[in-house]
């Protein structure tokens, strides 16, 4: 029987994305890799623990989750979570960003200054900017300015994200228009906290990180693994968790955090998919309610 490996997800380091497997071993990903794995006959996902340590009762969860952990373990892990609002008193120094998924998708977010700009390769931020830097609790508040003053969401659905991906502007200032034109805004709104530093405005693209030139639109994204399915294909992009695979029925999305918690096996063949799919939606291009 085939090695099984249990993934932990996908990991943005300076070389590119690379999938990481309990254990410690990655695996590089390029564009025009084969990707091939699979779900052995019988298999089942079991909770991935929280904050390193492994869930005691190894619960089993359900596949389309893309948290993998079981009701406990989610709760200890967002127990001591500075995306849960469950710190307030981390000495850190924050980064507040403005993030750019696509025309009309622009988001306010935080990031521990240390962590650089992981989190918006990990969020499949196409265009960012830093806005500010400085404590935890002045960047909350800079995030909520943004929020009430000019209707900045923080959180833009994985599902809008994709239903764009494969149609952006082609140039990068154009990619950076949006997020230029709020960031000018941002820092001229009264309110701003006074321990929070402004940072100028200098977006950096992730088109060419991500590999979206010439993206082909996705027919599907996979919903969920099952035992005994498998996917397989040629890798042509990867953005935040998301892998664009192309399989002998078209390109299809693969949210690897629905990797996570299954034990995976090499598959053969070439271009093969029998996981669970839908098609991908499409959203029309718009201007974001509300920003200006």
């Amino acid at each position: 029987m085939a090695q099984a490996w249990r993934c932990s997800g996908l990991r943005w380091s300076a070389d590119g994305p690379e999938l990481a497997w309990d254990g410690g071993r990655r695996s590089a990903l390029t564009w025009g890799k084969r990707v091939a794995f699979g779900v052995a006959e019988g298999g089942v996902r079991t909770c991935v623990g929280a904050r390193g340590h492994a869930c005691p009762v190894r619960a089993v969860v359900p596949g389309r989750s893309t948290g993998a952990r079981c009701e406990e373990c989610a709760r200890l892990d967002r127990a001591h979570s500075v995306a849960a609002d469950t710190i307030a008193d981390d000495p850190r120094p924050y980064h507040v960003y403005l993030a750019w998924f696509g025309p009309g998708m622009t988001k306010v977010g935080i990031t521990a200054l240390e962590r650089g700009s992981a989190r918006l390769l990990e969020q499949g931020a196409v265009c960012f900017s830093w806005l500010g830097v400085g404590p935890l609790m002045a960047a909350r508040r800079a995030e909520e300015l943004l929020r009430a003053a000019l209707r900045v969401p923080d959180r833009i659905p994985y599902g809008d994200k994709r239903a764009v991906r494969s149609a952006l502007p082609a140039s990068a200032a154009e990619r950076a228009a949006e997020v230029e034109d709020l960031h000018a805004r941002a820092v001229a709104l009264p309110g701003w906290p006074e321990s929070l530093d402004r940072e100028p405005c200098q977006p950096v693209d992730h088109a060419g990180a991500f590999g979206l030139a010439e993206l082909p639109d996705a027919v599907g994204e996979v919903t969920e693994l099952v035992a005994g399915g498998v996917v397989s294909g040629r890798l042509v992009a990867a953005a935040g968790p998301d892998l664009h695979v192309e399989t002998g029925g078209g390109v299809v999305v693969v949210d690897t955090r629905l990797m996570t918690g299954w034990e995976l096996v090499p598959a053969g063949g070439d271009g093969e998919l029998t996981m669970l799919v839908r098609a991908l939606r499409k959203r029309a291009a718009s201007a974001q309610d509300g920003l200006f």
